[in-house]
């Protein structure tokens, strides 16, 4: 029943930040220089001012500036985030399109990051002061210090350019046709450049959190306790202190799981990966306002939904954090 309530509560929080966000998000886009109607004129290679007054009124907007934000928070409320006036569909149809592709990359990434982030982490703390401490340090900080879009760049003209091991961009091969087994050898193949790169930079994150959370914990009593017991270092370090270690991290990777699926626009951009990030970036360019709007809005939301799920998982991990909210 606790559990049930602190759902609730998350979701009603959420369902009002999200409406904060919306009227954030549609102030900031409308203050931004350049006009749609202007820009879609220009496309049509009619910008005469007689065309654009027209757009301006087929698409809404030669209303007041509350108008239009009350008539978009309507849309919003029903579902409906508007139009792209700029490719000629539907916002939500255009975003449930690319969404899977987003998502298929970001949690891949999130995964390899986690995963290899703990590992290194574990072996960092086993081993602290000695030479693999070192090295897996130093290789951390590089990945972490090093820029996505160059490390994204490299990545492609060593493993597709050069080597020709892997494909240097796109979803799936272009014509191939490929169905079943094949066609899902096909998409992991495409996958893995973009998912490593986005992965090892959270990868360095999660090492050094599973480390100094591990070597804290270590210092602490239960754990000199179980070592006075005779426990073998293995089971201390497994049972005693990565347990109670990972609280940190599983705060962290809650919160990046969700940043991940907006923040992947630089790496769907080199790697033309059809996601959201992507889309964005063409929307952004293109001035297509409730294209823009409904991304962000969209990115928004994953964003709360995980950390609703981090909620969730801390407080199963320790119900005495869910009781102390």
């Amino acid at each position: 029943m606790h559990l049930l309530t602190l759902i609730a509560t998350r979701l009603v929080k959420a369902v009002i930040v999200l409406i904060l966000i919306v009227i954030a998000n549609f102030l900031l886009i409308h203050a931004a220089p350049g006009d749609p109607a202007a820009v879609m004129a220009g496309e049509a290679g009619a910008a005469d001012e007689v065309f654009i007054a027209q757009l301006r009124e087929r698409f809404g907007l030669d209303q007041p500036f509350i108008v239009q934000l009350w008539t978009y928070l309507q849309g919003v409320l029903q579902l409906d985030l508007g139009y792209s006036y700029r490719q000629q569909a539907p916002v939500l149809t255009l975003i449930l399109d690319r969404l899977p592709a987003t998502l298929l990359l970001t949690m891949t990434a999130f995964a390899i990051s986690l995963t290899l982030g703990v590992a290194l982490g574990v072996i960092a703390a086993a081993r602290q002061g000695t030479w693999a401490d070192s090295a897996v340090t130093s290789l951390s900080l590089l990945f972490y210090a090093t820029p996505l879009y160059w490390v994204a760049l490299m990545a492609v003209l060593l493993f597709s350019v050069q080597l020709g091991w892997l494909p240097g961009y796109g979803y799936e091969t272009v014509g191939a046709g490929y169905t079943g087994l094949a066609h899902v050898l096909d998409v992991a193949a495409h996958l893995v450049l973009p998912a490593l790169t986005l992965g090892l930079f959270f990868t360095a994150v999660y090492m050094r959190m599973t480390r100094a959370s591990m070597l804290e914990v270590a210092q602490m009593d239960f754990v000199k306790t179980a070592r006075a017991k005779g426990l073998s270092a293995g089971r201390v370090q497994r049972r005693h202190i990565l347990r109670n270690a990972l609280l940190p991290v599983v705060t962290l990777a809650g919160l990046q799981a969700g940043q991940l699926v907006g923040g992947a626009v630089l790496t769907e951009t080199v790697f033309a990966w059809p996601g959201i990030g992507r889309l964005m970036f063409e929307a952004l360019a293109q001035r297509d306002y409730n294209l823009l709007l409904g991304i962000l809005l969209i990115s928004a939301a994953v964003v709360i939904v995980f950390n609703i799920i981090t909620d969730v998982i801390y407080t199963l991990i320790d119900p005495r954090i869910g009781g102390a909210r």
